[in-house]
This record gives C-alpha cells, structure tokens and sequence, in this order.
C-alpha cells in the first residue's frame, strides 16, 4: 500500500522548515554572521573591554585594592589624589581607591542580578501569554498592565518599603518592578515567532506545546529579549546606585558606588574626589554597556541581515 504523497512531503519537509538558514552571503548561520558583525564594530568592541576592565577590577579588589576599604585614618581625612592614594582619602580617612574597586561588586551585581529576575519571570509569563493566547493571555497582560501603571521606581521603592532595605532587597525589587517590560518583549516576540511554518509543521508531526514552545519558538524569539537584557543592565545599576544614595541599599561601612557618592556629597566643594571617583565609575559603567548593547542590536537586527 503506496504512502500519501502530501504526508510524505510534509515528513522530510518539516526539518528542512526547522533549519535556522544560512546567510545568503556569507554561507554561515544568523548567529555566527551576528558575532562577525559585532567583532567589526570597533565601539562595541571598546565598550566590551573597558566593561571587563571594570568588571576584572571589582572581581580582583581583594588582590589589587591598595587598601582596607572600610579602615579608618583619622591622621589621613580628606586628602587630596597623590602618588600615595591616586584617588585620594575621604572624611574618615579610607583610601576611596580601594572603596571604588570593593564598591563596584554590589553595584555590577545589582545590574546583574537584577536583570536575572526581570529576565527569568518575564520568558515565563511572555512566553506563557504569547503562545497559549485566550484567557492565559488576556489575565497575564491585564495584570502587567496594571504594574505598568505605576513607574519602576515608585513600584521598587514600594517593595524595598515592604521587604526592607538591604542590597538583596533593592536587587528584588528593581527585578521585579521590571518584570512587565520583559513579559510584554517576550509576547511580542513570541506571537511573531508560534506562525511560523516550522512551528506549524512541528504540531502536525505531533510535537507537545512544551517543547514547541521551548525548543521551536523560544530559541527563535531570543534575539530582541537578548538585547532588551543588555540594555536593562545599566538601568539596574542606576536604580540600585539611587537606592544606595537614598541609604535605603548598601548598609555602612560597606562601600557601594551609589553610597559613596552619597557620603561624598556634603564636602564637595572642598574634597570633590570623594563623589566623583564613584560617580565616573558609575558613568563609565553605564556607557560601556549601553555602547554594548548598541552594537548587538545591530548585530542582531535581522532587517539589516
């Protein structure tokens, strides 16, 4: 008995319809012609070494930190930048080059974090509301709605009120006040993702809606979540730091970027260092990866492809 012709063109034509293509130019695939583009952007490629300049600084603070950040000199307060503390002392008397390389582990972490937990409940609900449609979509998209309502920072102080302050809370509360921006990027990008034919054909052959929407449209859907992510990173970090400034995050003695800035303040005008070597970190930080994330979108802007 002879196989039905249409069964058998959709059995060897559903891989072929799952198979990422191939750029029509350089032969390779869409990821590898996107790290092609973003090792010829020379600004990216900037950003991404003084983001790990950064980052391996903070990492190594415990190595290369001239000083005990949190030991006190009274005979050292307020001392100007000098070949024997580059960016001077503060009003205790602490190397504020050492509490910057300490100080930057919260902060970077606060991003990082952050990001994860935004990142993590949005996929989930995105992915959820973009795939299943009906009354899942309609109860998880009124219910962002309502989170969008009030702005980010309002909605974190509001938790940091409830959970308290602390560094782990203010990395909870700016993740989850975020929460509505990533599940609103992961529908968008998955409703245009659950129509392609792959997707299609994948259920014909008998595919689970778990795994089509894990292995089939969740990988294919990753591009503007990716650079939503790198993006989201330095608002995190300004969050926290603001927080921190408010002394509603880091606790003393323990440095932090934002806090520095904020113990700095009331001497300004006669030891400015104090404020501003946090505050330039804290600058530097921010436009490395927003430069960064300038150059994957490019990258992986699949118009321009």
């Amino acid at each position: 008995m002879g196989k039905d012709p249409s069964a058998l063109s959709l059995t060897h034509s559903a891989p072929a319809a799952h198979r990422i293509p191939r750029h029509p130019v350089s032969g390779v695939g869409p990821w590898a012609e996107a790290a092609r583009r973003l090792g010829a952007n020379r600004v990216a490629l900037a950003a991404a070494a003084a983001l790990a300049l950064i980052a391996g600084a903070t990492f190594l603070a415990p190595a290369i930190a001239p000083r005990d950040p949190i030991a006190i000199d009274p005979d050292a307060t307020l001392r100007p930048p000098s070949m024997d503390s580059p960016f001077g002392t503060d009003h205790l008397g602490r190397d504020v080059l050492s509490r910057v390389l300490h100080g930057g582990r919260p902060s970077l972490q606060v991003g990082i974090v952050s990001v994860g937990i935004s990142l993590g409940c949005g996929l989930a609900l995105g992915l959820v509301a973009g795939f299943s449609g009906g009354w899942r979509d309609m109860a998880i998209m009124r219910a962002m709605d309502v989170l969008l309502a009030c702005p980010a920072v309002l909605l974190a102080l509001a938790i940091i009120v409830v959970l308290g302050s602390g560094m782990r809370n203010v990395m909870i509360a700016v993740g989850l006040a975020h929460v509505p921006h990533y599940t609103r990027v992961v529908r968008s990008s998955v409703l245009g993702t659950s129509t392609a034919p792959y997707v299609d054909a994948a259920r014909v052959l008998g595919c689970r809606d778990a795994r089509l929407m894990l292995g089939h449209v969740l990988p294919n859907a990753l591009t503007p979540v990716i650079v939503v992510a790198t993006l989201g990173v330095p608002t995190a970090i300004v969050a926290g730091a603001g927080f921190s400034f408010l002394g509603l995050g880091a606790e003393p003695p323990g440095p932090e970027w934002g806090a520095m800035v904020s113990s700095g303040r009331e001497y300004l005008r006669d030891a400015w260092w104090i404020s501003t070597a946090p505050g330039m970190m804290i600058l530097l930080s921010v436009l490395a990866i927003n430069l960064l994330g300038d150059g994957l979108r490019e990258a992986l802007d699949p118009v321009s492809q």
